[in-house]
C-alpha cells in the first residue's frame, strides 16, 4: 500500500477483501463492459466478489480517498481470451469519472509493480489497451500490437518486468 496526502484526506492504494464497495464496483464495470459484452449485472457482481482474494487470483486492489473508493485495478490469470499463453495480467484499471483528470490514475499506476511484485510469483505482467504513451511512463513496454477480436480489434500489448 503507497499512501499520500490529497488536500485534507490520505490517499491509498489497498487489496479490497471485502464486499463493502461491491456494489459501486459492480456499476463501474458493468457499465464500462459489462453490458456492452453481453454479461448481466448479476454476473459481472459474482466475477467481482470472487476477485476478492488475498492468496490466489484474481485479486482486486482499490483506491481510496480517504474511505471513498474512487478507483481499482486488479491482477488476474485471463483477460484476452485468444492470449491463454500469457498471464497474470493487470485489468479493470478505473478511476471513477468525477475523479479523472486530477492525478489520481498515476498514483494508482504507480502502486503496481510494488504490488505486484509482493503478490504474484511471475516475473512479468500483462496488459493490453488502446491507450498509448501513458503505461511506457510506468515502465510498461509494448510487446507488440494484437487482434483482440474486440473494438478496436488493434490495441496495444504490454509488458511490465517484475523482477
Amino acid at each position: 500500500m503507497q499512501a499520500h496526502a490529497k488536500g485534507s484526506k490520505e490517499l491509498s492504494v489497498r487489496r479490497v477483501t471485502e464486499g463493502r464497495d461491491l456494489e459501486k464496483m459492480t456499476d463501474w464495470m458493468y457499465g464500462w463492459w459489462g453490458e456492452k459484452e453481453g454479461y448481466r449485472r448479476e454476473a459481472v457482481r459474482c466475477y467481482l466478489e470472487h476477485s476478492l482474494q488475498t492468496e490466489r487470483l484474481p485479486q482486486t486492489f482499490g483506491l481510496y480517498l480517504g474511505e471513498e473508493l474512487i478507483g481499482m485495478y486488479q491482477f488476474t490469470n485471463e483477460d484476452l481470451f485468444p492470449r491463454p499463453d500469457i498471464y497474470p495480467w493487470l485489468a479493470n484499471v478505473y478511476i471513477e469519472p468525477g475523479h479523472r483528470h486530477e492525478g489520481y490514475g498515476s498514483f494508482l499506476l504507480s502502486t503496481v509493480r510494488e504490488n505486484a511484485a509482493a503478490n504474484l510469483a511471475s516475473p512479468e505482467l500483462f496488459l493490453f489497451t488502446v491507450h498509448e504513451g501513458l503505461y511506457e511512463r510506468f515502465g510498461w513496454e509494448l510487446a507488440e500490437v494484437i487482434d483482440t477480436f474486440l473494438e478496436p480489434r488493434l490495441q496495444r500489448l504490454y509488458r511490465l518486468k517484475l523482477r
